[in-house]
């Protein structure tokens, strides 16, 4: 069914595209306010735009089969460019999402026992409990000007506190609140010498960063101490990811992970889960707010429901199409560099050692060969019996590196959303346009009131 037959769709504000003439230097300038603000037409209608970056050839890809080359077939051959690894070392260490080789094959075969669907399923009363709580918190303000981003970045917080640790956050979830608004407003970002020098060259930011990661660190530590005084009966099966991640070994060399590697993890895992899962809950929210009609289907398919299992969620199709649909939208990693290990030949193009590639889910999801009305909001996409090319929607990229906590990060925002849209009408009170921006992950460029009531 085309929806657009029964009514317009939404098309939510964007940036206003670069011109396509925008010098280097212009982009240069406008990269650390809002990547997102330096593509330009071209960008959404051709599949592969090279251009140069500095000493090296930059190409960014927008056709799927060339996306598989690098993300799957020849993955091996492309490695995080030196200005991803000093965005994310930092907060990340040396974990999960930085490794490489043999160190992320380790990592991911110990891990992925505690992400499988069966250990999901056994946290989700974590998350219930967490919304029941949220949602008698928000009753208490119907029909008052709520700011629900602050409410998702909370909410988000505990859940990520007691699924790892059983926990809440109450008394660390501020400082961990600070920790990440440090990063984001001035660490997070790239100046001109964290794209120019090697990794192995330090530069005035990077001090600042190693500053930070030794308090991030230690924070991140203390937690881990924390869970570990709380202890476990012996026999008794995991209650949370900490048990699984602390109790995990590699099934082929049977090492399991020392103190500083779990701190990694943990900070990955947490980071991880719950800033990317807040900020799409809010662009949800969002969008739902401009379109009551879609926010009604949501609560219609709700009604009724416990909610309250992983077999309850996969009941939520239309919830689901509308968490799909804004992570098209609004991917949370809008992109992903990679730079050449080696020559390669991808769809044509030859590849020299050092070029740099591109893919940008968020020109990618837009792109308008790929896509019937790439820029609105039209969930319905997602309940067709012709999915779109795997290498063409990429919201926990694709191939080995794909996110490995990609089920957890589905069923905590279908969860979420139908619950909450279940319990409330959401309706936007400040009606300026949220425009995205793309620093770290994607980002609103403010936050706007809400005001909900109960239905």
């Amino acid at each position: 069914m085309n929806i657009a037959s029964v009514r317009r769709p939404i098309v939510p504000p964007t940036p206003p595209r670069a011109p396509d003439d925008m010098s280097f230097l212009g982009r240069l300038a406008v990269i650390r306010q809002n990547m997102i603000a330096t593509w330009g037409q071209r960008a959404y209608e051709e599949e592969i735009i090279q251009g140069r970056l500095f000493l090296h050839k930059s190409f960014i890809l927008n056709r799927p089969d060339a996306i598989r080359h690098v993300l799957l077939s020849n993955y091996e051959n492309y490695s995080r460019t030196p200005a991803g690894i000093r965005m994310l070392r930092p907060v990340l260490g040396e974990g999960l999402l930085i490794a490489e080789g043999h160190d992320w094959t380790f990592q991911r075969r110990t891990l992925a026992p505690a992400f499988t669907p069966r250990a999901t399923a056994n946290l989700v009363p974590h998350m219930t409990a967490v919304l029941d709580e949220t949602i008698a918190k928000l009753d208490a303000q119907t029909g008052e000007a709520v700011d629900l981003r602050e409410v998702m970045q909370r909410m988000t917080l505990e859940i990520a506190g007691r699924t790892m640790f059983s926990f809440g956050m109450d008394r660390h979830g501020p400082a961990l609140r600070n920790f990440v608004v440090e990063y984001g407003e001035r660490l997070g970002r790239a100046y001109l010498l964290d794209m120019v020098l090697p990794v192995s060259w330090p530069t005035p930011m990077d001090r600042a960063r190693a500053r930070f990661r030794k308090r991030w660190t230690a924070f991140v530590a203390t937690l881990i101490a924390e869970r570990r005084a709380a202890g476990k009966k012996d026999g008794a099966p995991p209650r949370d990811l900490f048990d699984l991640m602390d109790e995990a070994r590699d099934p082929e060399t049977g090492k399991g992970f020392s103190d500083a590697q779990l701190v990694d993890e943990v900070a990955t895992m947490i980071l991880a889960g719950h800033e990317t899962t807040a900020t799409a809950l809010f662009w949800a929210l969002y969008l739902l707010a401009l379109d009551p009609d879609t926010q009604e289907e949501v609560a219609s398919e709700t009604r009724g429901e416990h909610l309250d299992a992983i077999a309850d969620i996969d009941r939520q199709k239309f919830t689901r199409a509308v968490i799909d649909e804004t992570m098209r939208l609004y991917p949370p990693a809008f992109l992903i560099a990679r730079a050449a290990r080696d020559k390669d030949n991808v769809a044509g193009v030859a590849i020299s050692r050092g070029d740099v590639i591109m893919i940008a889910p968020w020109l990618l999801h837009r792109h308008e060969k790929l896509w019937d009305q790439p820029n609105a909001f039209i969930p319905k996409r997602f309940m067709s019996t012709e999915a779109p090319d795997r290498f063409a929607y990429l919201p926990f990229g694709a191939g080995p590196r794909v996110c490995i906590g990609a089920p957890f990060a589905q069923a905590e925002s279908v969860l979420a959303l139908a619950r909450l849209i279940g319990a409330f009408r959401v309706e936007l009170v400040d009606t300026t346009p949220v425009i995205p921006y793309g620093v770290v992950t994607t980002q609103p460029d403010h936050s706007p009131m809400f005001r909900i009531t109960r239905r």
